[in-house]
């Protein structure tokens, strides 16, 4: 049976690091980085620059997390607008 985690090999502050993530994390993950017309591996540098006490493969979830929720918010708050 395929494992649902995917293992990636990345550059991080000049060292090569791994990565191990679902397709679906994989697929935000470049997504985010065309919309902000960034590198998978600059976001994930940006993300290690960051993190807290979790290992980078959490820390991208948990960025990808927050990512979706601010685009929510953001919605969320256009509707209220385009509502009154």
């Amino acid at each position: 049976m395929k494992s649902p985690i995917t293992k990636r090999s990345t550059s991080v502050a000049g060292h090569k690091t791994n990565i191990s993530l679902e397709d679906a994390f994989l697929t935000a993950l470049r997504d985010i980085a065309q919309g902000r017309d960034m590198t998978v591996s600059a976001i994930v540098a940006d993300v290690d620059l960051h993190r807290q006490h979790v290992n980078l493969s959490s820390a991208i979830r948990l960025f990808e997390f927050e990512h979706a929720q601010m685009r929510a918010a953001a919605r969320a708050k256009s509707a209220r607008k385009l509502a009154n």
